[in-house]
């Protein structure tokens, strides 16, 4: 089942995820303006925001697809989707 992520931040308010990342971490972005990117983790008892800057965030999302074609992910329709909602 696929289905989409969101989270609330305490200033910037929904974020939704863009692509899974590195060390547990996934990048979200702000919902409405999608000009703020973040790489979220989420911990037992909190969650810890760091911005990360635009290519950043676009050049890891490049990763997870192509991560996500070599290894025939039945995800893959969805991240393409996501890339191109928000990168292109």
């Amino acid at each position: 089942m696929i289905s989409e992520r969101y989270l609330n931040h305490p200033t910037f308010g929904m974020l939704y995820q863009v692509s899974t990342g590195n060390d547990g971490r996934d990048i979200y972005a702000t919902l409405y303006a999608q000009k703020m990117f973040f790489l979220v983790e989420v911990r037992q008892r909190e969650v810890v925001f760091e911005v990360i800057p635009y290519l950043d965030a676009r050049n890891q999302s490049e990763l997870n697809l192509q991560k996500a074609r070599r290894n025939g992910s039945e995800e893959l329709h969805k991240w393409e989707n996501l890339f191109n909602q928000t990168f292109l």
